[in-house]
């Protein structure tokens, strides 16, 4: 950090989604904040949830964050589908510039580390990556609408 206005910044964006932790690396630096309580150890990437599939199967209107955890296993149809939830808060892109065609589609066959959509968080253009290899099944948030950390944006039928 070249400066605290950028510190402040932070934790104006804390303060608006109301966050109670917010950790960011750039190179060699790395800022963790915590609002109130005692420090605890950060806690391991989840793993994704497996999730039936929606009804409709298209787009549909963004949803909060689970707070239970889905079940996992195949579902009686057979189909599996993989979650794939934003890693930070910022701004959903399904586009690498503005005119340019989706990255994905419903329908898509995705590879693993395939990038599947652009989350801009503080000015910068985080690629967000497929972690499977799979056809896109559910996309769950419209373009340029604000994520949270945790929300659900894709569903991968995991191949």
């Amino acid at each position: 950090m070249k400066n605290f206005d950028e510190i402040h910044e932070i934790l104006e964006i804390m303060r608006q989604h109301e966050l109670s932790e917010f950790e960011l690396e750039r190179g060699d630096l790395k800022i963790k904040l915590k609002k109130g309580g005692a420090v605890a150890p950060t806690p391991a990437p989840a793993a994704p949830a497996v999730v039936p599939p929606p009804v409709g199967g298209g787009p549909s209107l963004p949803t909060p964050p689970a707070t239970q955890a889905a079940s996992a296993g195949p579902e009686p149809d057979g189909l599996e589908l993989a979650v794939v939830k934003s890693p930070i808060v910022g701004t959903f892109y399904r586009t690498s510039e503005p005119g340019a065609p989706n990255l994905v589609e419903v329908g898509s066959t995705v590879k693993k580390g395939q990038v599947l959509c652009i989350i801009e968080a503080m000015k910068l253009m985080n690629e967000i990556e497929s972690e499977y290899d799979g056809e896109v099944q559910t996309v769950y948030v419209e373009n340029g609408l604000p994520v949270e950390y945790g929300e659900r944006l894709f569903a991968i039928k995991v191949k």
